[in-house]
């Protein structure tokens, strides 16, 4: 009877004693979405937010809190006991949510990543992009060549992790949120541009995203693709034609249609950005390798780049590898 409660009042106590009462230090402490209780245990306890996992474990089963755990970021302390985190994280009201925005993401995918994360309904983000009317506040954003875009600020909303308030959230605060990390992040390698529009900069950073995501590869496809630009070449990029489409599949058809984002059978770069990219496109497309290749391929089974400086040549690797 006396072990029993001496390991009760053990428990109670490790429970009700915050790490260190005077430390009111706000930590950000992450729970992934389907993480474990477990895990989020030893995360707590890792971070000394609390004394003993295996006692959190024991107090959010008995008190059926372990199911009702949320993902997303809380803003926890030191001064917290135990048993006021784990109320902490369980409460909607207390988290931000964690929004992952991938490299190459287009406005359309923004919006059914926000979709799912329960943020929004569907298209939600597509018209408060569409309905974006600050212009006057991101000197970057050329208004005259964007506004009739399809997506008008496609490139621009900059790719990273978001921690938004899930129970308060706007479109409208998060477009704001992505143009200002553009500013901060890209601008500064953008503002290198050599006789380029930041525009076409864009424009060719956006295709880059989408054909080549190997570091190594990206500033010479950049170099191949500017240097087909510079000498009155197609560009020939596949990723432009799906960017207006329905599917992920290019047909004959699609080879065939005369369409501005078709650089198959048009000249010059897309009306706009196809995607949003990130530093690595961004710094490739400002920094181009230079080489004596004109084509490209990427194959099918490893994802290896593969070059050709003749047609000719190029023609023997499709043969070859795809």
């Amino acid at each position: 009877m006396f072990i029993a409660i001496f390991y009760y009042a053990k428990y109670e106590f490790t429970l009700s004693q915050p790490i260190d009462a005077n430390d009111d230090q706000e930590i950000n402490f992450i729970i992934k979405k389907g993480e474990s209780l477990s895990s989020v245990a030893q995360n707590l306890q890792e971070k000394s937010l609390i004394a003993d996992s295996f006692l959190f474990n024991v107090y959010a089963r008995l008190n059926g809190l372990d199911t009702q755990i949320k993902s997303g970021r809380f803003h926890l302390s030191k001064s917290m006991n135990a048993k006021e985190i784990a109320e902490t994280l369980i409460n909607p009201e207390t988290k931000e949510a964690v929004v992952t925005i991938p490299e190459g993401s287009t406005i359309i995918e923004i919006d059914q990543i926000l979709t799912n994360n329960e943020l929004i309904e569907k298209n939600q983000f597509v018209s408060a992009v569409n309905r974006f009317n600050e212009w006057d506040e991101y000197p970057f954003l050329n208004k005259a060549e964007m506004k009739n875009l399809a997506h008008p600020l496609e490139g621009y909303l900059f790719p990273d992790t978001y921690f938004v308030d899930a129970n308060d959230f706007y479109s409208e605060n998060l477009i704001q949120v992505m143009l200002n990390t553009f500013e901060e992040k890209a601008m500064p390698i953008l503002n290198n541009k050599k006789d380029r529009s930041l525009q076409d900069t864009i424009i060719m950073a956006s295709i880059i995203e989408k054909e080549v995501r190997t570091e190594k590869d990206i500033p010479i496809v950049s170099g191949i693709l500017w240097k087909r630009l510079d000498e009155n070449w197609f560009i020939g990029a596949d990723a432009t034609l799906l960017y207006l489409a329905d599917d992920r599949e290019i047909t004959y058809y699609d080879l065939q249609e005369d369409s501005p984002y078709n650089t198959r059978n048009r000249l010059g770069l897309p009306p706009g950005p196809i995607s949003n990219p990130g530093i690595e496109s961004i710094e490739g497309a400002v920094y181009p390798e230079d080489s004596p290749y004109y084509y490209y391929l990427t194959t099918l089974d490893t994802g290896e780049v593969i070059y050709a400086e003749t047609e000719a040549g190029h023609n023997k690797n499709k043969a070859k590898y795809l």
